[in-house]
């Protein structure tokens, strides 16, 4: 029995997130279990819907998907514990494992690594952000948030920070579950300048509605307690403060050897496979990655189950001689919730440009549903229905420990 674990690859992937948990259930399904041990490391033991975290900041309860008979019977082991670092050179991983009441270092060795780590929110650096504003990136920051907005009585101010697809998401559904409150958007550009005209026209008319207040080409340059001050010198009142301005990368790339962006993505190729350590793949938000038109992938679920998907499938090829995927991740729509009753499909080209054609309305809201429920749906089903069909692998794992003592 140890014989056969010595000999079977170890593969690691950091993060269960749409992107982590779907990679490491599509490469239980395309290699053999006696030749591969698949160990999925996330801190929590059930999965979270990222894409809705406004919904749970307001009320209301989702489903919940346990990773436990999620992966029951597939070979993939949960390692329930947090990541500490990385060390790409030794191959080998520091968590943070719980035992009994403790928590306990531990290292993890691995010939493969899938890095899957994600983002967090990203203050800027805006003095008062990080002490007084609540994150949407995360379920305790949708949970804190949900308690605080609980709070609030009749004709409270919320300012939602940040006017892209989570800002417009979060401003809707708080303003749509609260009528009584007082809801701002502010925005650093205009009110959905990323949409077509006709997603414009109804983005407003929307927030017309729902009485949302909008704040244009605004920068809010500091948060405190009751309000914002803005680059203009205005100041908004806000008793509560929802800061959605983008995403920052996990640390712990950074800190490795990896080859990183500026901002702390792993560069890959093609297949998702790190440039600098070809036995590292990085998915998702933790990613450069290029696509239509050698324009990087946005961070999002749109991008990050694609990339998932041709990670897995890249290894799996690579561990079993078979072919590399081809493909390229493209874009076909974003999907925006407007509240439950409302929505836009805004179609876009492959690149992620907006063109005139724009789904609108009850039927939008209907179809955003769908979508979120498929994405969560393919992180149960990584293959999409089809037979799993798992291969032989044909190249032997990395000595790992003989590689460890030959450098010390």
């Amino acid at each position: 029995m140890e014989h056969m674990q010595h000999m079977q690859r170890r593969i690691i992937v950091l993060g269960a997130g749409y992107t982590g948990a779907i990679a490491a259930g599509r490469l239980a399904k395309r290699l053999r279990r006696e030749e591969v041990a698949i160990t999925l490391v996330n801190a929590e033991p059930d999965f979270v819907e990222r894409v809705r975290m406004h919904q749970v900041a307001v009320g209301q309860d989702l489903k919940s998907r346990s990773f436990g008979d999620m992966f029951a019977g597939t070979g993939v082991e949960l390692k329930l514990a947090k990541v500490t670092g990385v060390d790409v050179d030794r191959r080998t991983v520091a968590v943070l494992a719980a035992h009994g009441a403790e928590e306990l270092e531990e290292e993890l060795e691995y010939d493969s690594l899938v890095y899957a780590l994600g983002s967090g929110w990203n203050d800027h650096g805006v003095p008062g952000a990080a002490e007084h504003a609540h994150e949407l990136a995360s379920r305790p920051g949708a949970l804190r948030l949900r308690e605080r907005l609980a709070g609030l009585g009749a004709g409270e101010p919320v300012v939602v920070v940040g006017g892209g697809l989570t800002g417009v998401e979060a401003a809707s559904e708080i303003a749509e579950a609260r009528p009584d409150l007082d809801v701002t958007l502010a925005a650093h550009g205009g009110l959905g300048d990323w949409l077509s005209a006709k997603g414009r026209g109804h983005l407003r008319k929307v927030f017309g509605e729902l009485g949302i207040t909008v704040l244009e080409r605004t920068d809010v340059t500091a948060v405190e307690a009751d309000r914002l001050a803005t680059a203009d010198g205005q100041f908004v009142p806000a008793a509560v403060t929802v800061w959605t301005t983008g995403f920052a990368t996990h640390p712990i790339a950074r800190a490795t050897t990896l080859e990183v962006t500026g901002t702390g993505r792993i560069v890959v190729d093609g297949t998702m496979r790190s440039l600098s350590h070809p036995d590292v793949y990085a998915i998702g938000d933790a990613a450069m990655a290029m696509g239509p038109g050698d324009k990087p992938l946005r961070m999002s679920c749109a991008s990050g189950i694609p990339m998932a998907w041709q990670a897995a499938d890249s290894l799996a090829a690579r561990l079993t001689g078979g072919k590399l995927p081809k493909t390229t991740p493209r874009y076909f729509n974003q999907c925006v919730s407007l509240g439950r009753k409302e929505g836009l499909i805004q179609y876009v080209t492959a690149d992620d440009r907006a063109v005139r054609a724009a789904l609108t309305g009850r039927l939008a809201a209907v179809y955003k549903e769908l979508i979120c429920k498929g994405a969560a749906w393919s992180v149960a089903n990584p293959t999409l229905g089809t037979p799993a069909r798992p291969r032989r692998v044909v190249r032997q794992p990395t000595p790992v420990a003989t590689a460890v003592k030959a450098q010390s």
